[in-house]
């Protein structure tokens, strides 16, 4: 007879290898995505300086 702890152990790495193939290629894809992603962001120079702002930072001053 086989050995239950064995089966199990068996049965819980099909499991793993079943969910890892495509977690795999995702990450294999990933990188691709990301920068296409990145290219697309609009380049800032950082924080407006508008009323708003000034009138929020004289606020926030201690």
């Amino acid at each position: 007879m086989d050995n239950p702890k064995r089966e199990n152990s068996r049965r819980r790495f099909l499991q793993l290898a079943a969910s890892a193939a495509p977690a795999a290629v995702a990450m294999a894809i990933a990188p691709n995505a990301a920068a296409g992603v990145a290219t697309d962001a609009p380049k800032s120079s950082g924080l407006r300086d508008t009323e708003h702002t000034r009138k929020y930072f004289e606020s926030a001053r201690f």
